[in-house]
């Protein structure tokens, strides 16, 4: 296979995109658990809320860190790979990409030292503005970001001058077809991996004996909202994939494999797609079953990719990761209902004990949210080929010309750099877990959540 320039830097686009986005995907939600965390404090005085919030913030403030950066390297590409795209699209993306930037750096920024280090030095009220601002304001970054991605692939509200995109209703850029469906599936998103990773390292905390009483309040919080969260996902996909269906029916015919147009279309559960010969090997379908979730309509059609030759996105990588996702966010409802079933045993003795198999199943599914938010990413991106912006800009004509060595060499350098960032960040995750500085109070010694969680 020959790497020519333009596959390179898609490839090192999607590196950087890749890394990035799980750091903002945990933070997101997160600082809106702190600050739950901090409103309980004040509410009940119990200091368990407060070891719960102060463990937190330092595992946000790593993780806000890592976000960053990698966001600030990966908007030097648009520049470096694509420079096209700016030159093409900057009076639009420029503006958006500007106010992201405020958000995270002046209201973000400017109060997570205020969260982070003002216990004692300013009020309880200050301390808690300075969190909601904090959670606002990684928010808020998510909204500019999402408006922009959303505006690619459903564009609204430009004109075309000289080749060039201009605003022409930033009401109508901003809130694209596609960005109310977008913006809902990615806080979600948010929510479920933060509650994840949250309820995987207080099992491990429990499981290695480490578990403080800040533990328990925050296990229970993490499973409650994960169990709330991951049936709006579902449907939030849902009316998603309306919307996709509406103005991307190229993408929705690669998710779906359906190389011909026809009613009454199957779901294909498993197969192997064949793009070269057109079908889609041993698969396991369900008739209909496409059409009445797509459509609403039993005998609904669905185009099929022979209406987009030359258009439409490669089947196979956006066929298998949709199923990934859907795959791991099922998945996800399981073990949430499960630990919520064990953590509220209304009808059982009050220091009914989590199990291990429990405490181990929910440590390795800490990460999920990352691998299904990663899936659905490349179904969004890589759905959108060959377009950066759907259906009037190709991704090959905004591409730099360097030589392929260049982008192979930065390639390279950007695998070993963040394959090493993201294993310390891991181990040091590990670590905070394992050797927990409580706030002055004695750490439980059993894993019993009636008892240590009351």
């Amino acid at each position: 296979m020959e790497f020519d320039t333009l596959l390179l830097s898609r490839i090192q686009f999607a590196v950087n995109v890749s890394f990035h986005i799980l750091f903002p995907t945990i933070t997101i939600a997160l600082a809106w658990f702190l600050l739950f965390f901090r409103i309980r404090f004040v509410q009940t005085r119990d200091p368990a809320w407060e070891e719960a919030y102060y463990f937190w913030t330092k595992v946000f403030a790593l993780t806000f860190a890592l976000g960053v950066v990698s966001g600030i390297v990966m908007s030097f590409q648009f520049g470096t790979n694509w420079p096209g795209f700016m030159e093409l699209t900057g009076n639009i993306s420029g503006p958006l990409l500007g106010y992201e930037v405020l958000t995270a750096f002046f209201l973000e920024a400017s109060f997570l030292g205020i969260m982070l280090f003002g216990r004692g030095r300013v009020s309880e009220r200050v301390h808690m503005a300075a969190t909601l601002f904090v959670a606002v304001g990684t928010t808020l970054s998510a909204f500019w970001i999402l408006s922009l991605n959303s505006w690619m692939q459903t564009p609204a509200g430009y004109d075309i001058v000289n080749g060039e995109f201009m605003p022409a209703d930033w009401l109508a850029i901003i809130f694209n077809p596609s960005f109310p469906y977008r913006l809902a599936h990615k806080l979600l998103a948010s929510a479920l991996t933060a509650s994840f990773l949250m309820a995987g390292l207080c099992a491990w905390q429990l499981l290695k004996g480490s578990a403080t009483r800040g533990t328990h309040k925050a296990l229970r919080a993490a499973v409650a909202v994960a169990v709330v969260a991951m049936p709006l996902q579902f449907l939030a996909g849902d009316l998603h994939g309306l919307n996709t269906l509406k103005y991307q029916p190229a993408k929705v015919a690669a998710i779906e494999a359906v190389w011909e147009t026809e009613r009454g279309a199957p779901l294909v559960l498993f197969g192997i797609p064949d793009e070269a010969a057109r079908t889609t090997h041993m698969a396991v379908q369900i008739p209909n079953l496409a059409s009445l979730i797509l459509t609403h309509q039993w005998d609904g059609e669905i185009k099929g990719l022979n209406e987009f030759e030359g258009s439409h996105p490669p089947v196979a990588p956006v066929f298998y990761a949709f199923r990934l996702m859907v795959g791991v966010g099922i998945l996800m409802l399981i073990v949430a209902l499960w630990a919520a079933w064990k953590l509220w045993p209304q009808r059982r003795a009050p220091d009914t004990r989590l199990s291990r198999p429990l405490l181990w199943v929910l440590s390795g599914m800490a990460f999920s949210g990352w691998l299904a938010t990663l899936a659905g990413w490349y179904v969004t991106e890589i759905g959108r080929q060959p377009y950066v912006v759907y259906g009037l800009l190709r991704t090959a004509d905004v591409a730099t010309q360097i030589p392929p060595a260049y982008v192979g060499l930065t390639l390279t350098a950007y695998l070993v750099v963040y394959g090493l960032l993201l294993v310390a960040y891991v181990g040091v995750l590990k670590h905070m877990a394992e050797h927990p500085k409580p706030t002055g109070l004695t750490a439980p010694t059993d894993a019993s959540l009636g008892k240590a969680g009351a």
